[in-house]
């Protein structure tokens, strides 16, 4: 019950901070976004008895297991053939018995620490078997198909979604994403997931669904041009059919080996509830003046080939004024990069977050001089900083992700001061990172989206 009082606050504040803004503009964004074919979905979130999504939610939790020696595992033992381990959204949040009518309503607490719990996965919960048994029609997870890691996590590999030796096929049918009941305003974070709240977090990690507009950028062809990793950079979805990223992460790319991912957040499972959406990029638009060597003016924009669907895991950022300047302690960068910089560092497997303050120009050039830069450094005016304080930085793989941070005129939403640049090491005290200025390109970006005759308003409102 706690949980839900928490996501009813969040969900009260929400709603106090966009009654501002009028019905038609209500209306004028959300036809921004396409419907989505919700033959098997629920487009009002209402629970199995027809109520409201999250007021008849309670914590999910597992089975409190009495053994001696090892943990019981769900199923065995005293809960042989009356549990069984299902997806988190497949669980009853009241009557934690598992879910006949394919309705997914479940809503809790996930502890992400892998060898802790009693199913095999950690979107895993011991759920109830109803009487009567089980639908044979009810899609169940396959024991045994997706384990947490052993050992060390590698670079990060997506599940594949075509084979690396054929041509990409066709999709003539329209993804089944939940219709979120949402206002499609940008900046919109979610502080505490969309599903579940996440317990045992030691590394960071970002909340289910809690940065909507962040996309990995993927390499779907990796295989076939001998690589070893499918993620190039991050981006942030800034309408829904155009992705704001760094270009020196895809100035050597072909839009034809691209993909984006919107809605991603565990890289190595599809045991969310709402499915991640995966687009082909149509085109690749850098900055004319960017340069490759000095990374001086490093934007860039993808053309998706179709729009992304709204859902409650995917939405768009809000971008700052041209010339706009942004002072916060609490912005935040998220990504799938390492955790440290060299060989010694380790992939994310979930999507990880740093909380990090703005830095003055004046003080971030002073710093940087202090590094192998040395003193004669001048920061170019395309880039702005953050961080600085020891441990917390962002690192490689982490290119062309954003930082975002509250609106100075709206606190309650986020708009995008920056995107991930270079920096000098990773996460060493008093040496800032550094960031492309989104505001100094503001004009830009409306130019390249207005010649594409696209609406800007899903980065504005």
């Amino acid at each position: 019950m706690k949980i839900a009082v928490i996501v009813s606050v969040a969900l009260a504040l929400c709603v106090r901070c966009q009654e501002e803004v009028d019905d038609e503009t209500k209306k004028k964004i959300d036809e921004l976004f396409p419907q989505g074919n919700t033959s098997n979905s629920n487009p009002t979130r209402t629970g199995a008895d027809g109520g409201d999504f999250f007021s008849n939610m309670e914590e999910v939790n597992p089975v409190t297991l009495s053994s001696y020696g090892a943990a019981e595992k769900c199923g065995e033992g005293s809960t042989r053939g009356l549990r069984m381990c299902v997806n988190y959204h497949m669980c009853d949040g009241k009557t934690n018995t598992i879910i006949q009518s394919g309705v997914t309503d479940g809503f809790g607490i996930i502890d992400i620490r892998f060898g802790t719990n009693a199913c095999p996965h950690f979107l895993e919960v011991c759920c109830r078997i109803p009487e009567g048994g089980l639908d044979p029609n009810l899609p169940l997870p396959d024991a045994g198909t997706t384990q947490p890691p052993t050992g060390p996590v590698g670079p990060v590999t997506f599940p594949d979604t075509i084979p690396s030796s054929e041509e990409p096929p066709v999709n003539t049918e329209t993804p089944v994403i939940p219709i979120s009941t949402k206002p499609s305003y940008c900046g919109i974070r979610n502080p505490n997931g969309i599903d579940f709240k996440i317990t045992g977090a030691k590394d960071n990690e970002a909340e289910y669904g809690e940065f909507p507009w962040v996309v990995a950028i993927v390499n779907k062809n990796y295989r076939t041009l001998g690589l070893t990793n499918q993620l190039i950079c991050g981006g942030s979805l800034i309408t829904p059919n155009v992705v704001l990223t760094a270009a020196h992460c895809v100035s050597k790319s072909k839009n034809f080996d691209l993909a984006v991912r919107a809605g991603e957040w565990d890289t190595q499972t599809t045991r969310e509830r709402i499915p991640y959406q995966e687009i082909g990029v149509r085109e690749i638009r850098t900055h004319p003046n960017f340069n490759n060597g000095n990374l001086f003016n490093d934007f860039a924009l993808l053309i998706l080939q179709q729009s992304v669907v709204k859902a409650d895991n995917v939405g768009t950022i809000c971008l700052p004024r041209q010339g706009q300047r942004i002072s916060s302690r609490n912005c935040f960068v998220s990504g799938w990069g390492k955790d440290q910089f060299g060989k010694s560092g380790q992939y994310q497997t979930i999507l990880k977050k740093i909380e990090l303050p703005t830095v003055d120009r004046s003080r971030c050039q002073r710093l940087l001089r202090g590094t192998r830069l040395g003193g004669q450094f001048i920061l170019d005016k395309s880039f702005v900083c953050a961080g600085g304080e020891q441990g917390k930085d962002v690192c490689t793989g982490d290119g062309g992700s954003p930082l975002v941070c509250p609106d100075p005129d709206n606190p309650s939403r986020y708009m995008q001061a920056g995107i991930v640049a270079w920096g000098i090491g990773c996460g060493d005290e008093n040496i800032p990172g550094v960031y492309g200025d989104v505001s100094q390109f503001r004009s830009w970006i409306d130019n390249e989206v207005s010649r594409l005759n696209i609406d800007n308003t899903a980065y504005t409102l």
